[in-house]
């Protein structure tokens, strides 16, 4: 859960420049053999190639971003297990709003164009994701990080912990219901993981 355009107090990052709504990214390798029956088969890129295409005219964009996960007040990890719609109300509830994916996206590559924030290769030890060990006597270990644990997960606008850590829901671009949500970023399992991977 993150927020757009804030009117009460809270870290803002001001993203603004070029966004490309169709990016075409090629894998060089991926961290799981699809033959091999990995649980992620060919999901999980380990590198990609610093040649982009943008498919697309591009658009201009300028909007303001919580630079990090909502956490509750008297909390220190981000919030979770909210339904897409109890999201939007609590980021209206705060002046707020969701963002839209195309915000999202822009805020997570840049004008770059990166298929993670941090850049074309894949590190698990930057954001949080990749973790393996994900239940303890049958139960889902909670493997949240506070916003600030990571400092090096961050955007090229500056916006931290887009991939891993947790899904964020946002507001699809053009869509009404009953397809107007996604989840951007994924978790902390071994997934996508990537700034244009959604569920």
């Amino acid at each position: 859960l993150r927020h757009h355009f804030a009117l009460v107090s809270a870290v803002m990052v001001l993203v603004e420049g070029d966004y490309c709504p169709t990016v075409r990214h090629r894998c060089l390798r991926y961290l799981d053999d699809a033959a091999g029956g990995a649980f992620m088969g060919k999901n999980r890129c380990a590198e990609f190639a610093t040649e982009v295409t943008c498919a697309a005219e591009r658009q201009h964009r300028r909007f303001c971003i919580d630079r990090d996960e909502y956490v509750a007040p008297n909390d220190e990890l981000p919030l979770v297990e909210q339904s897409w719609t109890s999201s939007k109300e609590l980021c209206e509830s705060l002046g707020k709003r969701l963002c839209f994916e195309s915000e999202w996206e822009f805020a997570c590559e840049g004008e770059q164009m990166l298929p993670y924030p941090y850049g074309f290769i894949r590190d698990a030890k930057l954001c949080n994701h990749d973790q393996t060990d994900l239940t303890r006597r049958g139960k889902m270990r909670d493997l949240r990080v506070a916003p600030g644990d990571r400092p090096k997960c961050t955007s090229p606008f500056g916006v931290r912990n887009l991939v891993g850590n947790v899904d964020e829901w946002t507001q699809r671009d053009g869509f009404v219901r009953p397809w107007r949500a996604s989840m951007r970023g994924g978790w902390w399992l071994a997934g996508r993981n990537n700034c244009r991977a959604a569920t």
